[in-house]
């Protein structure tokens, strides 16, 4: 991440731009999930000595399936968390409504177990409950441990689902045409997926990008081995 200034003008203008959401999490999550439940599904199938066409069926159904399933949960959930801050703030706002004496107690205590006391400490109680919005935003914060603002479920959703379908489709390309020593490629391409999905995630931790990359790739590795010999046994057992 860039270093941002330090000028005054810089400083108030990066804190009075609207914040943005990341979805790096959904992301990362619907493009791994994608590409490990794909492979995990050709490599069972021919672990399991089924025909390519079948392979193939069975590729593209999990990837629309799956893919729609992940989105449709992560929607859920991110609907979830609107319902829960809207549900929150509606009780706080009540709360001060009916009793107010005992909610400006809670800004009190909240504040005094930041450090603040004396008039320090009055100064800022009553700068914050004689805003009703900052006084309800701050009891969402501290009170329930909320975000200030919470993500689109719909972002979100579509985040997961385009990663899903995007990354979840590589394994199942050599496959689609037909190329030779298709499942030797998509091992290859598979892994190479997980590896970069890996890396690039690491510019958002201080991982460095070679193991987060391959981590991922060792993970991505375990699920295809496991589905493979799934497979086998189902095979041997047949």
């Amino acid at each position: 991440m860039r270093a941002h200034g330090h000028s005054i003008n810089e400083i108030r203008q990066r804190l009075m731009q609207k914040r943005q959401h990341s979805y790096l999490r959904d992301w990362v999550y619907g493009s791994i999930d994608g590409a490990v439940t794909t492979f995990a599904v050709i490599a069972g199938s021919l672990g399991a000595d089924l025909n390519l066409m079948v392979v193939v069926i069975l590729g593209i159904a999990n990837l629309l399936g799956d893919g729609f399933s992940m989105a449709a949960a992560n929607f859920l959930g991110t609907k979830t968390e609107h319902d829960e801050y809207h549900f929150y703030k509606t009780f706080e706002q009540r709360q001060i409504d009916e009793a107010p004496a005992g909610e400006r107690e809670e800004i009190r205590q909240i504040f005094i177990n930041k450090g603040f006391d004396g008039e320090d400490l009055e100064r800022i109680v009553e700068r914050v409950v004689s805003d009703k919005k900052l006084w309800i935003k701050t009891m969402l914060q501290e009170e329930y441990g909320l975000a200030a603002s919470v993500r689109s479920p719909w972002v979100a959703a579509l985040s997961t689902f385009s990663a899903f379908l995007l990354c979840g489709l590589i394994p199942l390309v050599p496959f689609l045409f037909h190329v030779r020593s298709a499942f030797e490629l998509s091992i290859a391409s598979t892994g190479l997926v997980f590896f970069l999905i890996g890396s690039v995630k690491s510019l958002w931790s201080l991982q460095s990008w070679w193991k987060s990359g391959f981590l991922t790739l060792l993970i991505g590795g375990v699920a295809a081995i496991l589905a493979f010999t799934v497979g086998r046994l189902f095979r041997s057992f047949g």
